[in-house]
């Protein structure tokens, strides 16, 4: 695209002058008209797979904060609407377009060979975020950025462990719905992996798994059917804050009350991202009584690994985001998980304020 753009421009420059009874008047001008011109934008076309969550918005904020004009960019962006045909699609217009870079957040991890090989053939480098490709040959991806799904549940599901022992609960007592992400996103994989496996290992009662799409209104459509088919429910797992949201405002409409006293009869609801201040108010007021964090920042990680190709550098393929657990108990501080140890951090409003999304 750079390029084509300086080509494009030199042409009508050496018009204009020719046409104005002009001409460069060396060598080093015309240089220098093509230098000026081939130091144009980098243009990345984001194919991002829509608007279902509030970590979607803060994610696409993010790469919008990052390819500005004034950073050296233009960014032509494609919402998918949750459609992998629209993203092929977007996909295929960008290699059209001639863009320097695509990006991708994909909808779903499998079909994508076809027009990824497309890209290659055309030469234009794909960075993968947030959620990944199965593909037949990873060459067709140059760099993925994204955080480690199966982690995110591995760590709620040891915290969960931890509180039940601290709490003296027994492991049968734990009754477990999953209000699952989308279908074959790879966030939905890994955080209902990290939650089936917790469950088969500690014999808790995971009662069912249904997806919510990651949306509030989902959410709270698969809760309000779960509470009228299990009345013994005390644990929602939600892979995310949206279905959080949607489930709490379920169970307060059917007369039962949220909270870490499952002791007692209240609903332990447990969520994924982290991302918006009412999720994090909820857990100070019990209403979610943890999160494992998924930071939507990427726009700064890509940027990055742009910077460093441009240099003619070579970016690690794969690149996890560091991330948190949250909880306003103090009954379980720490994890540990395969010989690693997290950090549980015990939320305060000034904690909240500090934050960066």
């Amino acid at each position: 695209m750079k390029k084509s753009l300086a080509i494009i421009t030199i042409l009508i420059l050496c018009i204009l002058a020719i046409s104005c009874g002009g001409s460069f008047s060396s060598k080093e001008e015309a240089a220098n008209v093509e230098e000026t011109v081939s130091n144009e934008y980098i243009v990345v076309g984001f194919s991002q797979l829509g608007a279902e969550s509030d970590w979607r918005s803060a994610n696409t904020e993010s790469m919008k904060a990052a390819f500005t004009t004034e950073n050296g960019y233009k960014l032509i962006f494609e919402d998918g609407q949750q459609k992998q045909t629209n993203q092929i699609t977007a996909i295929r217009t960008f290699i059209q377009q001639e863009v320097d870079y695509i990006v991708l957040a994909p909808v779903t991890e499998t079909g994508w060979d076809t027009v990824l090989q497309e890209a290659k053939d055309a030469g234009i480098p794909v960075i993968i975020v947030d959620r990944m490709v199965d593909v037949s040959d990873d060459s067709l991806f140059t760099c993925w950025v994204g955080s480690d799904f199966e982690l995110e549940g591995k760590k709620m599901a040891e915290w969960l462990k931890q509180y039940t022992l601290k709490e003296k609960i027994e492991p049968s007592d734990i009754h477990i719905v999953n209000i699952q992400g989308t279908i074959g996103a790879s966030a939905q994989i890994g955080r209902t992996k990290g939650l089936a496996d917790a469950a088969t290992e500690n014999g808790w009662d995971l009662m069912a798994e249904v997806t919510g799409d990651f949306t509030q209104a989902k959410g709270k459509e698969v809760m309000e059917s779960l509470l009228k088919r299990y009345d013994n429910i005390n644990v929602v797992y939600c892979e995310n804050d949206n279905e959080a949201f949607g489930a709490i405002e379920a169970i307060e409409e059917a007369g039962k009350k949220t909270g870490s006293d499952i002791a007692n009869g209240e609903i332990m609801v447990l969520s994924f991202d982290g991302v918006k201040e009412d999720a994090m108010n909820y857990v100070l007021q019990d209403k979610i009584t943890c999160i494992a964090e998924c930071n939507p920042l990427h726009g700064p990680r890509v940027k990055a690994i742009i910077e460093a190709l441009e240099a003619g550098s070579t970016p690690e393929k794969y690149s996890y985001v560091d991330e948190e657990i949250y909880s306003a108990s103090e009954v379980v501080k720490n994890l540990s998980l395969d010989g690693t140890h997290y950090d549980v951090t015990i939320l305060t409003q000034d904690i909240i304020d500090q934050r960066s999304y």
